[in-house]
C-alpha cells in the first residue's frame, strides 16, 4: 500500500483528519462580522437579486439550451464545454472538505479540519484502500471497484435509500459528478486488468499509481488551461510559484473561496444524455428543480436515485468530434437561477440558506477574507473597479469580497471566458503547487514521463481519451 492511501487509511481508521486550512496572506478582513455586513451580504446573493441570472425558468430546460438568447445575463462561453465545470467540482472534492466551520462566524481556519488529503490523490474516489473500506470495492475482486448496473448503464453502489456507497458523499450531489465518480472507478477497473495482462507487481498499487498520472496530466494539460490560459501556467512552470510556496501542502482559505468561481459557470439546465427518455428521446432537466423533491426518478439532475434515464451521455459535456457538446457559462457576475435554491440535501449541513451566492459571501466572514483589491494590491496587479457594490451600503464597493471580485475580474478582463488577475494566479498556483509538492505525482518522480493509455494523440491524455477508455463513451454505449 503506497504512502497516500496509507495516510487516507490510518486518517480514516483513526477519525484523526490529515490536516487543515490555512492563509497565504495575513492581511485585514474585508469587513467587519457584524449584523449589517451580514444583512448586507444577504442581500447581495439573495434569490432574484443583484447576482441571479433571473433565467426565464417557465421556458423549460431545452429551450433555455437550445435558446441562449431567452438568458441575456446567462451567456455561453464558448472556449469551454459543459464538462468542465463538473471535472472542477470533482477535483476539489478530491483535494478538500471542510465540514466544521461555521457560515458567517469568524474561525481560524488552523483551526479547522479539511477532511479530504490536499492533494489531487483521489481519496475521495480510492476512500482508504481495500484493506479499510472494503465496502467501495468488489467483494470477489479486492482490486477493483464495486459498480452497479441499475439503470441503462452503470450507477454507484447504492443503499435501499438510493443513497452512494462512496467515500465522499458530496460526489453524489447532482447526476453529472456520479457520473464521473462512476467513470473513474470504471476506468481504474480497466486499467487493473491492463497492469495483470502485463505481469505486473502489486495490482492495486500500480493501477492506482496509473490512474493518478494520467489524472494529473488532465489537470495541468486540459483543465487548468481553460481556466487560467497556457501562457500563466507556462510562466509559474518557467518561474516558480511567487505566493504559493509552503513546504507541505495545504488548501488556503483564499483559494477555497476564489475557486467557487466554478458556480458561476453551471448552467441552469443540461442535455444529460441523447436517449434517456421514453422513445429513445434526450432527458434534459434542470440542474435543480424544487418540483423533484422526494420523486424516486426526479424530473431534474439531482443525485441519490437510481432510475433507467439517470446516466451521463459525455457528448455533451465533452467534445468527442460528433458535434453535440454543449458549452459552459460564463465566468461572471451572475449565476443560474436554480443556484438560489438548492435542495437541502446538497448542503452538508442540512441548513438554510438556500442561495448558493449568499452562502459563498458569508464563508467570507468565516474565514474573515481581505478584498479582492487589497490582494491585487499585496500580489502587484492592478486592482478593478467594484462600485457597483455602493448600492448596499456596507462599505465594500472599494473593498469587495474576494469571491466576488474574482468572478468580476473575469467578467472585465476576459470577457468571462476565462480567469485573470487575482483569481487566475491564485488558482494556477495552488493547482501547481498540490502537484509539485505530491510525492507520488509524476511531477516530483518522473518529470519528463508522458501518459501511455490509449488515446487519440499518442503521449497526450484528454477526458474523452479517459472516458472511452472506461468505456463510458458514446461509442461504447451506441449512444
Amino acid at each position: 500500500m503506497d504512502a497516500a492511501i496509507a495516510a487516507s487509511a490510518r486518517a480514516e481508521s483513526s477519525g484523526v483528519l490529515a490536516n487543515s486550512f490555512g492563509r497565504i496572506f495575513q492581511l485585514p478582513a474585508f469587513a467587519p462580522a457584524t449584523d449589517t455586513v451580514r444583512a448586507g451580504l444577504m442581500e447581495m446573493g439573495r434569490p432574484g437579486g443583484f447576482m441571479d441570472a433571473k433565467d426565464p425558468l417557465e421556458f423549460g430546460p431545452r429551450r433555455l439550451i437550445t435558446e441562449p438568447e431567452l438568458s441575456p445575463n446567462n451567456l455561453d462561453n464558448p472556449t469551454q464545454t459543459a464538462g468542465t465545470t463538473f471535472l472542477g467540482q470533482f477535483l476539489d472534492h478530491d483535494m478538500t472538505f471542510d465540514r466544521l466551520s461555521p457560515l458567517g462566524v469568524p474561525k481560524r481556519p488552523e483551526d479547522s479540519p479539511n477532511t479530504r488529503t490536499p492533494q489531487f490523490d483521489l481519496d475521495s474516489v480510492y476512500g482508504g484502500g481495500p484493506d479499510v473500506s472494503p465496502h467501495l470495492y468488489s467483494p470477489s475482486d479486492r482490486a477493483k471497484f464495486r459498480i452497479e448496473n441499475g439503470g441503462a448503464f452503470e450507477d454507484l453502489p447504492r443503499r435501499s435509500d438510493g443513497s452512494a456507497i462512496i467515500s465522499d458523499e458530496r460526489n453524489d450531489e447532482n447526476l453529472m459528478i456520479a457520473g464521473l465518480h462512476a467513470a473513474f472507478m470504471k476506468f481504474h477497473n480497466k486499467v487493473v486488468d491492463r497492469v495483470r495482462a502485463q505481469g505486473l507487481p502489486n495490482t492495486f498499487g500500480t493501477a492506482r499509481l496509473n490512474v493518478l498520472w494520467h489524472y494529473h496530466w488532465i489537470i495541468l494539460h486540459e483543465f487548468l488551461p481553460q481556466l487560467v490560459g497556457q501562457p500563466l501556467i507556462t510562466h509559474i512552470l518557467r518561474n516558480g510559484r511567487q505566493f504559493y510556496r509552503p513546504s507541505t501542502a495545504f488548501i488556503p482559505v483564499e483559494f477555497q473561496i476564489a475557486y467557487r468561481m466554478g458556480h458561476s459557470m453551471i448552467r441552469p439546465s443540461y442535455r444529460a444524455n441523447m436517449k434517456g427518455d421514453p422513445g429513445d428521446q434526450p432527458f434534459f432537466g434542470f440542474i435543480f428543480d424544487p418540483i423533484a423533491e422526494g420523486q424516486a426518478d426526479p424530473v431534474d439532475l439531482r443525485g441519490g436515485a437510481r432510475a433507467r434515464r439517470r446516466f451521463i451521455g459525455w457528448q455533451t459535456f465533452f467534445d468527442f468530434g460528433d458535434g453535440e457538446v454543449k458549452p459552459n457559462k460564463r465566468i461572471d457576475t451572475k449565476l443560474s437561477t436554480p443556484l438560489f435554491n438548492l435542495p437541502l440535501q446538497t448542503i452538508t449541513s442540512g441548513d438554510p440558506p438556500t442561495s448558493l451566492a449568499t452562502r459563498n459571501l458569508l464563508r467570507h466572514l468565516t474565514w474573515s477574507l481581505p478584498s479582492g483589491q487589497r490582494l491585487a494590491q499585496t500580489m502587484g496587479i492592478a486592482p478593478i473597479s467594484t462600485a457597483e457594490l455602493a448600492t448596499f451600503n456596507i462599505g465594500i464597493e472599494t473593498q469587495a469580497p474576494l469571491w466576488y471580485y474574482v468572478l468580476k475580474e473575469a467578467e472585465t478582463l476576459a470577457n468571462g471566458q476565462s480567469l485573470a488577475g487575482v483569481g487566475a494566479r491564485l488558482i494556477a498556483e495552488v493547482f501547481i503547487g498540490l502537484l509539485q509538492l505530491d510525492s507520488q505525482g509524476y511531477h516530483r518522480n518522473a518529470p519528463n514521463w508522458r501518459p501511455f493509455l490509449p488515446s487519440r494523440t499518442p503521449g497526450d491524455f484528454r477526458m474523452v481519451d479517459l472516458l472511452t477508455y472506461a468505456e463510458v463513451d458514446p461509442t461504447t454505449r451506441n449512444q
